[in-house]
């Protein structure tokens, strides 16, 4: 887990509405890692990946892999 991630650096979804909590957070960290967080619970940290592994995961969600 990650604790030291800047704020302002957070993306979600374009599919999130401004009203929905239920959001999945990234940024791309200093040393080219993906982090995710939960929006509801910021300061719960974030889960940090190597990018190879991040896009082979979203390659699989937009396949429908883990529908």
């Amino acid at each position: 887990m990650r604790f030291d991630l800047p704020e302002g650096n957070w993306r979600k979804s374009s599919y999130s509405g401004a009203q929905s909590g239920d959001c999945l957070e990234v940024q791309v960290t200093e040393d080219n890692r993906v982090a995710a967080r939960d929006s509801k619970e910021p300061g719960l940290g974030a889960f940090t990946f190597p990018q190879g592994q991040w896009l082979a995961f979203m390659a699989g969600v937009k396949c429908g892999q883990f529908d």
